[in-house]
């Protein structure tokens, strides 16, 4: 529910209410791709985990991430307010990245730090999408253009952190000594949250109009201080999660029992009218689960198949144009994204005008297509490698090209997805159990992994080529399955989104 503005000031464009979120979005995102990149060689090049623990612990370490979100939306909707909720995440973002960047080696000093960054990110990101869908309530094909440039600011803000994060560590173990520079790196990501907040600052009054109930009224301090009780309590239990992993399968896999739950019992008690809607979503939520199994392989086997089997000299035709390390391969990802986004907008944007606009469920079909095509290119790689056992990075610029746009097909879209099929008064928590199902999908992407994982004692590119290749190939098969899948379902989701239609037209709204 939007609050009431105040009669006396002219209410701010969509566009400028947008652009104040855009930016917190990009800041916020900036810190977190920014550890990202570093984060499983962190763990095994300077903590000394071999690859299967490492895997492991990022993958039950993003499950918590996308899970926690789950109630932060529901605190958004019910307890402090979308925005509020939103601000108080982002500090507490800040603070988790800046205990990442205190000079221990501590695992649970680590494990600590990540269980702050999830009870933030928990608050954060529900919220910040839940604002974007208030900003455009009610026009789908403005819902699907905007949530794609939302997607954009992602990708800015990570694009400039996975190139700046890697150089830094580099730059200050190699000028100061004492592998500092890991954690020089982390502290980045924590001044990336701090620019957010003062940018959102200056710019709050865009977003006086834009909120939920809560928002209109004055700060509950009780209210704040049982959150912030409630979120040291998460931060606690997810650190030991973190330690023993049979906890963190129980966890993830008890995450998606409960999601199935939910649903069943949303769909069952909701009205008529809003029943198709939510099947809808529900298959589609299953779809981005596969997809997200996917994408976690991008901090976690292509990282390190790029530390192992990649030649970091980017060359054309015989020049040498520059050098990565191997956490820089992670930017490709948003650096193809931001250059395949706006295209991607205006061709929603201009086909919605001519009532031509392809449905969410066929552009998941796209994108699992495009997601195949990237993973059979890493899987290639062994037929481009040199007697070394390193291949060309033109093999990792092309398997992300097309990963990329799958993503954006898929993932670039989820959130899309929610805001079109789901009631407005269920939006936070929605927004929410969207983020619970990506969690499970990223704890199965690090148990995907380690089918690739590499002993700790095999550090002969030759041999750890075809671990990589291997499974690189059969990732490419299995998209192929989920594009027949999405396609079987395309005709129930026809009838599914004309049954939501017509229900929305006949109530007077469209598309909630």
């Amino acid at each position: 529910m939007a609050t009431t503005p105040d009669p006396s000031l002219p209410a701010p464009s969509q566009t400028r209410s947008f652009v104040t979120i855009f930016l917190i979005e990009m800041w916020e995102r900036f810190g977190f791709y920014g550890m990202q990149a570093l984060i499983v060689l962190y763990m095994v090049q300077r903590l000394g985990f071999d690859d299967t623990r490492a895997n492991l612990v990022w993958g039950a370490a993003t499950a918590l991430i996308y899970v926690a979100p789950a109630i932060g939306g529901w605190v958004g909707d019910k307890v402090l307010g979308t925005r509020r909720t939103m601000l108080l995440g982002a500090i507490i973002l800040g603070l988790g990245y800046a205990l990442m960047g205190l000079p221990t080696d501590n695992t649970w000093a680590l494990f600590g730090a990540l269980s702050v960054i999830t009870v933030g990110n928990g608050l954060f990101k529900p919220n910040s999408g839940n604002l974007v869908r208030k900003i455009y309530e009610g026009d789908d094909s403005k819902i699907d253009s905007a949530f794609t440039i939302y997607y954009m600011a992602v990708n800015i803000g990570s694009t400039f952190s996975m190139l700046l994060t890697p150089w830094i560590k580099d730059y200050v173990n190699r000028h100061y000594g004492n592998h500092f520079g890991w954690h020089a790196a982390f502290l980045v990501c924590a001044f990336g949250l701090v620019i957010g907040l003062a940018n959102y600052s200056l710019m709050r009054s865009t977003m006086r109009h834009i909120g939920s109930q809560p928002d209109e009224r004055p700060l509950h301090l009780g209210h704040l201080l049982l959150v912030l009780l409630a979120g040291a309590l998460l931060a606690v239990g997810a650190a030991v999660v973190l330690n023993y992993e049979t906890l963190a399968e129980i966890f993830v896999y008890g995450a998606g029992v409960v999601l199935l739950g939910i649903f069943a019992h949303l769909i069952r008690s909701s009205d008529r009218s809003e029943r198709s809607g939510l099947i809808a979503a529900l298959v589609l939520v299953v779809q981005t689960i596969f997809f997200f199994i996917f994408y976690q392989q991008m901090s976690s086997s292509l990282t390190l198949f790029a530390l192992r089997n990649v030649d970091w000299n980017q060359n054309l035709f015989g020049w040498h144009l520059f050098t990565w390390n191997p956490a820089q391969y992670q930017a490709l990802n948003p650096l193809w994204i931001f250059v395949l986004s706006p295209p991607l907008a205006w061709i929603y944007t201009s086909a919605g005008k001519r009532g031509k606009d392809l449905s969410i469920a066929a552009k998941f079909v796209l994108g699992f297509v495009m997601v195949a095509l990237g993973f059979f290119i890493y899987g290639a790689a062994g037929h481009y490698a040199g007697v070394d056992g390193k291949t060309s990075s033109w093999v990792m610029i092309w398997g992300y090209g097309f990963y990329s746009l799958g993503e954006l097909l898929v993932s670039g879209l989820g959130l899309a997805m929610i805001a079109r099929y789901v009631p407005a008064r269920m939006g936070g928590f929605m927004m929410g159990a969207y983020f619970v199902a990506v969690g499970i999908s990223m704890y199965l992407g690090g148990v995907v992994a380690n089918f690739a994982s590499v002993p700790r004692n095999l550090v002969d590119p030759l041999k750890t080529l075809p671990v990589y290749t291997a499974l690189f190939n059969k990732l490419g098969w299995a998209a192929l399955v989920c594009t027949l899948i999405a396609l079987a379902v395309l005709p129930l989701m026809r009838r599914l989104s004309a049954t939501h239609n017509s229900h929305a037209t006949q109530n007077g709204t469209s598309g909630h």
